[in-house]
């Protein structure tokens, strides 16, 4: 791996996790897309499938695997840090912690649920990106690159719903609501991993070349 491979590939990897950390910060807020309500985190933890991808295509499925690890130890030290922060004595002067606790603060419930829906939802991705370019012969990069993160992402709603929601709130129509947003925003990502695959592909070759 060349000097641009190590620097693209840290970039990708640190768009991956900034987004998995974001998502999970600003997922408190409830939004409204196109009438349906899904958490405000949506579109970035949307970013990571395509970063996910991409790597998948340019470096590998073991590559791949390695950043959804490193993701899912970042989740977990920023769950772990969030609490400690939420549950650690104010300062006698400080009186804004009903508000921090409301954004900063999840029920353990939630963070379970984010977890599992997060590991099983990013290796699924992966394994089925792989297997459909192995059936391909590598070709039909659009199949691929569709197909694994729209099934990956119902299963991402449906365990994350499940887990956090179940006897709360009509899971069904939860699961349905927040997966119809996601194929929305994945529609749009396929022209973003055909570029960014052929940019990264010609760069390392002329760094090769080199």
């Amino acid at each position: 791996m060349n000097t641009f491979e190590h620097k693209a590939l840290a970039l990708l990897s640190s768009l991956f996790i900034g987004g998995l950390v974001v998502a999970a910060l600003i997922a408190s807020k409830i939004i409204m897309v196109a009438g349906v309500a899904v958490p405000a985190g949506v579109l970035a933890y949307s970013l990571t499938f395509i970063v996910s991808d991409v790597i998948s295509e340019v470096w590998g499925k073991e590559c791949a695997n390695n950043v959804v690890q490193s993701g899912f130890v970042t989740l977990v030290m920023t769950s772990a840090l969030a609490w400690l922060a939420v549950e650690w004595p104010a300062a006698p002067f400080w009186h804004g912690q009903e508000s921090f606790s409301a954004v900063i603060g999840s029920t353990p419930r939630i963070v379970a649920a984010s977890l599992v829906a997060y590991l099983i939802s990013q290796k699924h991705d992966i394994w089925l990106f792989h297997f459909l370019k192995k059936r391909t012969n590598g070709k039909h990069l659009w199949l691929r690159n569709n197909a694994s993160t729209v099934v990956s992402q119902l299963v991402d709603s449906t365990i994350f719903v499940t887990i956090a929601f179940w006897g709360i709130l009509p899971v069904g129509d939860v699961i349905l609501g927040q997966w119809m947003v996601k194929l929305a925003i994945a529609a749009f990502d396929t022209p973003i991993v055909y570029f960014l695959c052929h940019a990264l592909r010609k760069q390392v070759q002329t760094a090769d070349a080199l």
